[in-house]
């Protein structure tokens, strides 16, 4: 008899935002959708998310909408419809709370489960069930006993399956594959790990901690080095999350080319950055400009306020400030982000976990 241990489950709705607009539209079923901007290929943009059918042809999230219309131009090509996907996100943890676990929502489309139960494949199918019936929408289930394993085992099971990934089977299922293929490591990464040797998660586990601490630092070397054993936090927390600040971003169709037009769309941006954290009721304490000089290089530039503030101008006036440090060039994106001082950590608090 199977004796009931602390389980995590991770959920991922398949393909969500493509599979909302399918339900809104059923005549969609089956072909390539692709959802991004404003759902003109024509017009400066990236993907949001494509069906199935749309990434068999290599469309897939943050192409730009241009070169997805030129992989696959027999598209059917949406808008970002946000409120709706709101809403169909809430319809999800809804039911996924009927479940007695304790949910930890990551996103529009994933969420942690915590439970205590000696059938954690049970709860993954229950979990299917309710999400389908409720909002007619499928998902994966990835099972760990921690959420580093749930996350990744999630994409062993898409779409529609589930996964378990354990201590037990890290290096079995895990071991030979890239270490890109963890959860928190990115290119940027990757590549930094190749460049010290490591190619793979053996690797990566095997690797020594201190060449991993000099290239990272003392903190994120060591969370790699554990995160090749697929080690992490086993806690799941009901807590509901709350933004560390808040950002405006626009894609210009044509380019910005005088500092004036630079200047001015950045207080656009960070007016509307200020009424954002306004409905927050925190104070901003550091502004930062992400600037994308065309054709296509990303810069972001950041500075701390002298005090905490709610003052419109100051904010306004820090985001001109960094706009004026930047080069002389066509500007096709600008973003504000305004970061905001924090409540006390929530994790403090003792979680309280389910019982199926």
């Amino acid at each position: 008899m199977n004796v009931p241990a602390p389980w995590v489950l991770h959920v991922d709705l398949d393909q969500f935002v493509a599979a909302v607009e399918v339900l809104r539209n059923p005549e969609l079923a089956g072909r390539p959708v692709v959802v991004g901007g404003r759902g003109d290929p024509t017009e400066r943009g990236v993907v949001s998310t494509a069906s199935y059918e749309a990434r068999a042809f290599g469309v897939h999230s943050g192409l730009p909408l241009r070169v997805a219309a030129r992989k696959l131009p027999d598209a059917v090509f949406l808008p970002v419809d946000a409120p709706a996907y709101e809403a169909a996100s809430d319809e999800v943890m809804a039911a996924l709370r009927t479940l007695g676990a304790v949910v930890e929502v990551l996103g529009w489309d994933e969420a942690f489960l915590g439970v205590v139960t000696d059938d954690p494949e049970a709860l993954a199918a229950r979990a299917q069930d309710v999400v389908l019936a409720e909002t007619r929408l499928h998902c994966s289930v990835g099972i760990g006993d921690n959420k580093v394993r749930a996350k990744i085992a999630t994409e062993f099971g898409k779409p529609a399956g589930v996964f378990r990934l354990t201590a037990e089977n890290w290096f079995e299922v895990m071991g030979h594959r890239p270490t890109r293929d963890l959860w928190g490591v990115g290119s940027k990464v990757s590549g930094r790990l190749t460049a010290l040797g490591i190619t793979t998660v053996r690797e990566l586990a095997d690797a020594d901690a201190e060449a991993l601490v000099e290239q990272f630092g003392p903190r994120m070397g060591l969370w790699y080095h554990g995160l090749g054993q697929g080690l992490g936090p086993t806690t799941v927390d009901d807590t509901p999350w709350v933004p560390r600040g808040h950002s405006r971003e626009t894609t210009y169709q044509q380019n910005l080319t005088t500092p004036e037009q630079v200047r001015d769309a950045v207080e656009v941006l960070a007016r509307d950055v200020v009424l954002d954290t306004a409905q927050d009721g925190r104070l901003v304490v550091r502004v930062a400009l992400k600037v994308r000089y065309a054709p296509f290089v990303t810069k972001t530039l950041s500075r701390k306020l002298p005090a905490p503030t709610r003052d419109a101008d100051v904010v306004v006036g820090a985001a001109r400030a960094l706009a004026a440090t930047l080069e002389d060039r066509e500007v096709r994106l600008l973003g504000v982000r305004a970061e905001m001082e924090m409540p006390p950590d929530p994790t403090e608090r003792t979680p309280v976990r389910g019982r199926i």
